[in-house]
């Protein structure tokens, strides 16, 4: 596995890009492997997997979960094509409130770890997408949730859609600069 660490100058955030074995057959890769993530300064404990599918125009986020129910996500996708968001929301970081994005595709096999402190979305770009993720700390918590509106003009993400089709509870996030400070890390 390649690790590439701190993606786009914000620290934590690591692209990790497994070893595929590809022949006429299909492929075959490992998508996680606890050594070689503790050989790369990751020591989660991953205790719940997700799946969603979107078809294309569908965005989701921008989530996270505060305090005692905090969570690192690994993403990946297994079908299609997204572009993946992560906003640092911890507040004595140097690039909070900045953002960086991953193309991630069923052929470039990427992942994107996003640890705790960041609020995470996503669009899809494909008609189809596969959308699997492993969550480290602790388990979803509906009182934890929290979001920030999507189109948020403070943060300015070019998501690269028109017209996304967000859930009802994303189009009525609120504002990043709305957000209580004690929601965030």
């Amino acid at each position: 596995m390649e690790f590439e660490k701190n993606i786009e100058g914000i620290e934590g955030l690591v692209v990790i890009t497994p070893r595929v074995f590809e022949d006429e057959r299909g492929f075959f890769k490992e998508t996680f492997n606890e050594k070689e993530f503790k050989d790369n300064g990751i020591d989660i404990h991953w205790v719940q997997g997700n799946h969603s599918r979107s078809t294309k125009g569908v965005l989701r986020g921008l989530h996270w979960q505060k305090g005692e129910h905090a969570q690192d996500k690994l993403v990946r996708v297994a079908t299609g094509k997204i572009l993946d968001i992560a906003v640092d929301i911890r507040r004595d970081s140097p690039t909070f409130g900045k953002y960086a994005m991953v193309e991630l595709t069923e052929d470039n096999h990427k992942m994107f770890l996003l640890p705790k402190g960041f609020a995470h979305g996503f669009v899809a770009l494909t008609d189809k997408v596969d959308f699997e993720y492993m969550i480290g700390g602790n388990t979803y918590n509906k009182e934890s949730e929290r979001a920030i509106i999507w189109n948020d003009p403070d943060i300015g993400i070019e998501w690269g859609v028109e017209n996304p089709l967000v859930s009802e509870k994303d189009a009525k996030a609120p504002s990043f600069k709305d957000i209580d400070p004690s929601d965030m890390f």
